[in-house]
């Protein structure tokens, strides 16, 4: 079974398992969750629900849209009952690292909002520990010119290399959704927990607007497999 196929078994069962008639759902961004929104459509027509859909970016709001679901926001709908979001790695813990695609500032306000945040990945997002099988870093979102010392502090105080993301098809850094830069963190191989702490502290840092680490937010996780299967982790 190929990674696209996996990332579909694993959105459908959870569409199916916590989307329920007359709720407000969290829409994630990134390539798992187009199967999300396929199968939020599909059970619409089919069944008759009714749904209100909260986009977490630019993508995710033209998703909902092009599948003709309801698109709501925050402030009619500042209560969600579940989100459904990717990952770019599920720890142990059920502590993830989001954020690959940019969208992590308005993927956490949605996430915070929802009684329950759900997970949907391939298998290659599941880990033992953080950094395990990712490599590009944990994204941290901060305010243009705070960025150089906002690096400096980070890998004085914790190690590792901070680098500014640059954009592929535009000269200079990646701006995100809200205007800002994205810091990712290649943060050395001895931390291995305490992430908890270290997100706040990170937190505290003026100029910095949201990290890619979610804890404690969480919870459930559909993992797709390459025999077809999914394996499921709560939080």
């Amino acid at each position: 079974m190929s990674l696209e196929q996996a990332k579909k078994i694993a959105a459908f069962k959870a569409v199916d398992e916590y989307v329920r008639n007359d709720t407000v759902v969290g829409v994630g961004s990134g390539s798992t969750v187009v199967y999300a929104v396929q199968r939020l459509a599909e059970r619409v027509k089919a069944e008759g629900l009714r749904l209100v859909c909260i986009p977490t970016s630019f993508q995710a709001r033209q998703l909902i849209i092009d599948a003709g679901l309801v698109l709501g926001d925050l402030e009619q709908n500042p209560r969600i009952d579940c989100a459904i979001d990717g990952a770019d790695e599920v720890d142990a813990d059920m502590v993830l690292i989001k954020g690959g695609g940019g969208c992590l500032l308005q993927e956490k306000i949605v996430a915070s909002c929802a009684a329950q945040l759900i997970v949907i990945a391939d298998y290659t997002k599941d880990s033992k520990r953080l950094g395990e099988q990712y490599k590009k870093g944990i994204p941290i979102e901060v305010v243009p010119m705070a960025y150089v010392p906002i690096r400096d502090r980070i890998a004085t105080k914790y190690g590792g290399k901070l680098q500014l993301r640059m954009a592929v098809a535009k000269a200079g850094p990646v701006v995100t959704d809200n205007g800002n830069f994205i810091l990712d963190w290649h943060f050395p191989d001895t931390i291995v927990n305490g992430w908890d702490e270290i997100n706040r502290d990170i937190m505290m840092i003026p100029g910095v607007v949201e990290t890619g680490l979610f804890v404690k937010m969480a919870t459930k996780a559909y993992f797709g497999l390459a025999d077809g299967s999914v394996i499921e982790r709560s939080a």
